[in-house]
């Protein structure tokens, strides 16, 4: 059995075992982590290997951050919200949500507005924003990790990530805890309004750096948002996000594809981003 069917059968024991009827499972998104939808117990069930690390962090931010009121979907409340571990996964049951395909921009900056309201009321250890940059470097750097990465598109590559970095933090804007990757796919919209799944990217920055994973006429919405520090985090994340896709262990659907087309736009914002500097 492939890992991905192992892991399906695993959530499936799990919400059966809580006394969910579980007769079908719909795979949702399938890259390093797997999510699902139980019918008829209408589940949303993530799965990810045990040790993956982030999926109790993850139970506990949600639950945090739903006691403030902030925009994130919420644990299943007919179970306990916890992380259930079968035949070597980790799962976790959320509410399913079901509504309109996408969130007009001027909903998604406000819900994105009003979650980092509420994070800014917690205090936790997390990683900074420049924890990842390194993460991405020491793939870049390292031609086992990234054996199909040719020579010129690496030096693109870490280049960018060394340059970028230096920029956005030599601006010394403040710090908070941020979502990580507020981008569409993390973003639900529901009929409780726009709610913010996926919280294991969690991360401190500037909301740059967040706004920098959403589309553009939404920053638009965002107040006071610094657009010279969003310029620079909108290139920064395009540098990680194609170094992710060269990772020889990342699951992310036709990846290759995908990054030699981010290869390309990337070269291309590099050059227009050195005529207004850095």
């Amino acid at each position: 059995m492939r890992d991905w069917e192992r892991a399906v059968a695993s959530a499936t024991a799990v919400a059966t075992s809580l006394g969910l009827r579980t007769d079908d499972a719909i795979v949702l998104h399938r890259s390093n982590r797997l999510t699902l939808r139980l019918s008829p117990c209408d589940v949303l069930a993530r799965v990810a290997p045990v040790g993956h690390g982030a999926a109790r962090f993850e139970v506990g931010l949600a639950l945090r951050l739903a006691a403030t009121g902030s925009p994130v979907a919420a644990l299943d409340p007919r179970v306990a919200p916890d992380v259930h571990e079968r035949d070597g996964f980790e799962v976790t049951l959320w509410t399913h949500h079901a509504g309109p395909p996408e969130v007009p921009a001027p909903d998604y900056a406000d819900a994105l507005a009003r979650l980092h309201l509420g994070m800014r009321a917690l205090d936790l250890p997390t990683p900074h924003f420049t924890d990842r940059v390194d993460q991405a470097r020491r793939l870049v750097t390292d031609p086992d990790r990234t054996p199909e990465l040719a020579a010129p598109d690496r030096t693109l590559l870490a280049d960018t990530l060394d340059e970028l970095e230096q920029a956005i933090t030599g601006r010394r804007a403040p710090d908070q805890l941020l979502h990580g990757e507020p981008h569409p796919g993390n973003l639900l919209a529901t009929e409780r309004g726009p709610l913010f799944v996926d919280l294991e990217t969690c991360c401190r920055g500037p909301v740059e750096f967040d706004l920098a994973h959403a589309p553009d006429e939404v920053a638009a919405h965002y107040p006071a948002a610094d657009p010279d520090l969003l310029r620079l985090c909108r290139l920064l994340v395009l540098a990680m996000i194609t170094t992710w896709r060269w990772d020889r262990d990342d699951r992310f659907p036709d990846g290759r594809r995908v990054g030699t087309a981010w290869l390309d736009r990337l070269r291309t914002e590099r050059v227009q981003s050195r005529r207004n500097g850095p």
